[in-house]
């Protein structure tokens, strides 16, 4: 009796954990298919963001325009003194081609005004004094005493030779400073490109405009002093800048000489390129030792 009791009692436990097994896989059946659910809800949502995106993309006038080029890279400038040797301080071979710009005219109001004012004043001294005479009145001592000194003296006498010479040369000066436009220490630049003139003028208005630059010589010496003072081993250096040429001297107080010449050669030619000049002018660089001092 008390056995099928127990036996009883075992089926009742073994049939409970069977429905308890039964009812934990059907829970975690159901949470398994609510995760693949969510998971397909997620999957169409972002399915419907993806396709709403490029139809707004297809419509908009801005995405279907085909891209504009991109501008080719501009070719960087050449070197100064493209083929020549660094190191030889010579200068032969700096006369690249330059660009053709005329020098700056010098206005000279000072000498012309000077001119104007003398000749206005002998001028009309010599007016006033033939009036006086026609007037019956006698003339000025000076007029006749260059009338007399005219009509006396040879044509080979000194005075009449050197006041004629003066005369000559003032003339030969005055042609010469009409004909040739001065401004001898300033330095014509380099004009800018005319699609940089037509940027900065504003299309057809600025197509016509002419920027010109110039800078003095002595301001050039001085950047170029400054770039030779920044190569290693020159102590002191002096730059003399010419319409032709520019002559850099240095001294060297360590470091070979011949190094010392071709980085002030390469520094100076970089500097010359930076100025921008119209015409570059040839360079020579000589470089020494300083004098050693006597005790």
């Amino acid at each position: 009796m008390n056995a099928d009791r127990a036996n009883a009692g075992r089926a009742n436990a073994g049939r409970a954990n069977e429905s308890r097994a039964n009812e934990s896989r059907v829970d975690t059946g159901q949470a398994n298919e609510g995760r693949a659910d969510a998971g397909r809800a997620g999957a169409d949502r972002v399915n419907l963001e993806k396709t709403n995106a490029d139809q707004r993309t297809r419509q908009s006038p801005s995405a279907s325009a085909s891209p504009s080029p991109s501008p080719p890279a501009s070719a960087p400038p050449p070197a100064y003194g493209a083929g020549a040797g660094t190191g030889t301080g010579t200068g032969s071979g700096d006369r690249n081609p330059s660009v053709r710009v005329r020098r700056f005219w010098s206005v000279r109001r000072v000498p012309a005004g000077i001119v104007a004012l003398v000749l206005a004043a002998v001028a009309g001294l010599l007016l006033y004094d033939v009036a006086a005479v026609r007037s019956g009145r006698p003339a000025m001592r000076w007029r006749d005493w260059l009338a007399d000194q005219l009509a006396t003296r040879p044509l080979d006498d000194a005075w009449v030779m050197g006041g004629a010479g003066l005369l000559a040369v003032l003339g030969v000066w005055m042609v010469v400073l009409a004909l040739t436009p001065g401004l001898r220490g300033l330095l014509p630049m380099r004009p800018p490109k005319a699609g940089v003139e037509g940027a900065a003028g504003g299309g057809a208005a600025g197509a016509g405009a002419v920027v010109r630059a110039g800078i003095d010589r002595t301001s050039a010496g001085l950047v170029l002093r400054d770039r030779a003072m920044e190569v290693p081993g020159v102590r002191a250096a002096r730059v003399d800048v010419g319409r032709r040429r520019i002559r850099a001297r240095a001294l060297a107080h360590f470091r070979d000489l011949d190094e010392v010449r071709a980085d002030l050669d390469a520094a100076l030619h970089e500097g010359i390129r930076q100025l921008g000049l119209a015409r570059r002018p040839a360079l020579s660089v000589h470089v020494r030792r300083p004098a050693k001092s006597k005790r």
